[in-house]
């Protein structure tokens, strides 16, 4: 498959930006990560757009920005977990890329994003609201080309197993 972009979907936590940023230079394609795009573009932070403004807002955002990345080619892109949410990024996301869905299991999303503050969602006890969203959102990836399970691999391996669906 020759994608026009690669697109990373998934939990917060399951290695979008990391995967993402070591594919880009792999492919000698520019990488994007759409919540520092929207960062940029609103000179805020998420978690300060959602105390100021709310979630909806923010998913506002989020899908405009995400369009508008998505008018490029040759990149790869890291969405925010919460991006397939809207039906409309997720028809954008088909439409404009090879979409891939990273998961991996609550224990390691929780080691993962546990020590993160910036991450608005996880607001009180991280087990308890990774457990929640992740229950709220099992099925909300299911539209992806393809899924990988990050839990156990590498970056590289992760990163090599993406280039093998590019060169089908």
């Amino acid at each position: 498959m020759t994608a026009r972009n690669i697109v990373l979907v998934g939990f917060m936590g399951t290695g979008k930006s990391t995967v993402g940023s070591l594919l880009a230079e792999r492919l000698d394609w520019k990488f994007r990560d759409s919540d520092a795009v929207l960062e940029e573009e609103q000179q805020s932070r998420i978690a300060d757009l959602f105390q100021q403004h709310g979630e909806a807002y923010f998913r506002t955002l989020e899908s405009k920005t995400l369009a508008h990345i998505l008018e490029g080619e040759r990149q790869v892109v890291a969405t925010g977990g919460g991006a397939v949410l809207a039906e409309s990024n997720r028809t954008c996301m088909l439409q404009n890329g090879l979409v891939v869905a990273l998961t991996a299991s609550a224990e390691t999303i929780i080691a993962r994003v546990s020590s993160d503050t910036n991450r608005p969602l996880l607001q009180g006890n991280v087990e308890e609201r990774v457990n929640t969203l992740l229950e709220q959102r099992k099925s909300s990836y299911d539209f992806a080309h393809t899924v990988i399970d990050t839990t156990e691999l590498s970056t590289n391996e992760i990163v090599e197993l993406i280039l093998a669906q590019v060169v089908k």
